[in-house]
């Protein structure tokens, strides 16, 4: 796209934010992608990526909810991924769910978390709360099943009060009803996404590493096996962080992406970007374009 025209496009923008980190109920959001995809035109969200934690399944419903109400869909998805022993976040944008390898790696990874569900429901049942599938089979509904479904069935039975304290008492990493679940190295992960065709960004690097002291050395291993960007504009991200990973980003040749990472109702207060929350600068959508079609073209 020329510069002109550029410009002309985000001044017709300006008020209109993207976003491209949202969940729906296909993991462990609350909302279905259409009414994802409604929420955003009422928040005139311009573009939306629907990035449900390792899986493709809603991104059909999204793109046809956002064919009918004027808004751009992004196929998405988000890998939970290890990084020297550390749990990272891998998004992939535009991977082709129908690829072999990225499919079969995703059920690997469903039924690794089906598994873990079980162990986690038999924990809480040796710790005295009867817990069981079929009720958590309603919490979930549909899409995959994981450990926010099983704190909101804790609250349920009103053995705690929130989500929050369902994490912390039960469900976290040490606590008493912890079970850990396999996971792909974020090299694999990017690997997965590359071959089905996708650009594959790390999201929220703070999450993790606060003071962003491990990330240098992250990306001195993932940009070299194909890393194609990293999340800026995240709602936890203070001006003085995106100031810092925008210039490791351009060091590193890296696209900046941004959103929300909006689940609906399960945390409260939250909500898409745009409005009083982060604003994703439209602009970004089209460098990430820019670069997924100069690989193709590379590539064909």
């Amino acid at each position: 796209m020329q510069r002109s025209s550029l410009r002309d496009f985000c001044h017709l923008c300006i008020d209109m934010s993207i976003d491209l980190h949202t969940h729906s109920n296909f993991s462990d959001g609350t909302l279905t992608p259409t009414e994802l995809v409604s929420l955003a035109r009422e928040k005139k969200i311009s573009s939306l990526a629907l990035t449900d934690h390792d899986t493709m399944a809603g991104v059909g419903e999204a793109v046809k909810a956002g064919e009918a109400m004027g808004v751009e869909i992004v196929p998405g998805i988000e890998i939970s991924v290890l990084h020297d022993k550390v749990e990272y976040h891998i998004l992939g944008y535009w991977a082709d769910p129908q690829n072999s390898a990225l499919a079969e790696a995703l059920a690997i990874l469903q039924g690794a978390r089906a598994d873990r569900n079980s162990r986690i429901l038999q924990k809480l049942n040796d710790l005295g709360v009867a817990a069981s599938s079929e009720d958590l089979e309603r919490v979930s509904e549909q899409g995959q099943t994981g450990r926010p479904h099983i704190a909101r069935l804790l609250v349920r039975y009103g053995v705690v009060k929130t989500i929050t304290q369902a994490f912390d008492q039960f469900l976290k990493k040490g606590a008493v009803a912890y079970v850990s679940r396999f996971a792909y190295s974020a090299i694999e992960a990017v690997s997965l996404i590359h071959q089905a065709g996708g650009l594959a960004v790390l999201a929220h690097p703070t999450q993790n590493d606060p003071e962003l002291t491990r990330l240098p050395s992250v990306l001195a291993s993932l940009v070299p096996a194909g890393l194609d960007g990293i999340e800026v504009y995240y709602p936890t991200h203070s001006n003085k962080m995106k100031k810092k990973l925008r210039a490791l980003a351009e060091k590193k040749n890296l696209l900046l992406t941004g959103g929300s990472d909006y689940h609906g109702d399960v945390r409260p207060a939250t909500t898409l970007a745009g409005g009083g929350n982060i604003f994703v600068p439209p602009e970004l959508l089209l460098k990430m374009k820019e670069r997924l079609r100069s690989r193709t073209n590379t590539n064909p």
